[in-house]
């Protein structure tokens, strides 16, 4: 049977700040990223099914991503949990929304972080193939499966 890539494009609003890094990014700041997963399958052949010659609906991976991904942090402050940043005080409006990762938030840390999360929400038969998530209009990183077997 024949193997198809199906990508998607999802975008966010997400402010980090980068403990302990020796420039600019080491104070809060924000990015407009746009993340791009890449899933491979076999387009279905169950005649029976309204998703007939599709590897996954775009719907689906629309949720997948948005219940794992985007809802817990667009428009999120990231930081390091392990950091001094943990003790920004929550109850101050304008920091509700602080995300505290196990992880420097790095665009390569989240990446694996995200191919993580998505890999147990797809269904059998369909697989993670790559990610990519864009920070700026010049700089993005990349995870592809083959890279991390």
């Amino acid at each position: 049977m024949t193997k198809i890539r199906i990508t998607k494009e999802f975008h966010f609003e997400m402010a980090h700040a980068l403990w302990g890094y020796d420039g600019l990014c080491k104070n809060i700041h924000g990015h407009s990223y746009k993340l791009l997963v890449t899933l491979i399958g076999e387009p279905s052949l169950d005649k029976q099914s309204a998703k007939l010659g599709m590897v996954l609906d775009y719907s689906d991976l629309k949720s997948i991503v948005k219940t794992t991904i985007i809802d817990q942090l667009d428009h999120a402050l990231a930081v390091n949990g392990n950091s001094p940043h943990k003790d920004i005080d929550k109850t101050n409006l304008m920091f509700s929304k602080v995300v505290f990762l196990d992880y420097q938030p790095t665009c390569e840390n989240m990446l694996i972080d995200f191919s993580e999360r998505l890999i147990n929400k797809l269904p059998v038969g369909v697989e993670l193939h790559s990610l990519m998530l864009r920070e700026t209009g010049s700089s993005f990183a990349e995870w592809f499966a083959e890279d991390n077997q």
